[in-house]
């Protein structure tokens, strides 16, 4: 049983809750390479010794802030594929990925930071690693459920790469289809970016090419078609 939590722990969660609302401000209006804690204590009228007690340096509040983008981007995706019958493996696929677009129009600064330009003297910790695979570990799990055929071969100084891969992962796909995988996740990423960065301005409209792209990928790992 969690002891209760007392008046001096629950001030300190909703200060340090107020402190990453004011950095996704600062976020939106400077970009991720000008977040500065003395600009997020100054919004909140705070003298920055004080903030630091919260968050001792800039690359402590961009963890926090990116680990919990990437959890909510990860739950978004989760609860659209739970939401879709087992046995529906395409619709499983396009939930996830239409989950990860309307975040990202949603919360487009923070997908900035998890997908946008490297932040300039910030080096993501190991710690981020788990959330950040969440949504390809989810896709990868439609992909193993429907354990496609292996289709062509890798070429030459890839199989050995990607049957490691499989290893590490403690997958049961063909090394081949993992590539496949991870080729599809990247342009899932990109066509968002596109959209997001404003690169598809006088192209094709971006929702059906997003859904159309979705399609092309999920035929890319061997999805099969709706019945």
């Amino acid at each position: 049983m969690n002891a209760p939590r007392t008046a001096r722990s629950r001030a300190r969660a909703e200060l340090t809750r107020e402190i990453k609302d004011a950095a996704r401000r600062e976020l939106a209006r400077e970009g991720a390479g000008q977040l500065s804690l003395r600009a997020v204590a100054r919004e909140l009228e705070m003298v920055p010794s004080a903030l630091y007690r919260y968050f001792p340096s800039r690359d402590e509040l961009l963890t926090a802030l990116i680990l919990e983008a990437y959890d909510a981007l990860g739950e978004r995706a989760e609860q659209a594929v739970a939401a879709v019958p087992d046995d529906d493996l395409r619709g499983r696929w396009r939930a996830g990925c239409r989950a990860v677009r309307d975040w990202a129009v949603e919360h487009p600064h923070e997908y900035a930071l998890l997908y946008g330009s490297p932040v300039p003297g910030y080096r993501a910790p190991q710690d981020t690693v788990g959330p950040a695979t969440r949504v390809h570990t989810l896709l990868l799990g439609v992909v193993q459920d429907a354990q496609p055929d292996a289709g062509p071969a890798l070429p030459r100084g890839l199989d050995d790469d990607a049957a490691r891969l499989v290893t590490a992962l403690h997958l049961t796909l063909p090394p081949a289809v993992l590539l496949r995988a991870i080729t599809a996740w990247s342009q899932l990423i990109g066509v968002v970016s596109l959209e997001l960065f404003g690169h598809l301005e006088g192209g094709p409209d971006p929702q059906p090419f997003f859904d159309h792209t979705v399609e092309l990928m999920a035929d890319l790992v061997g999805l099969p078609a709706d019945a």
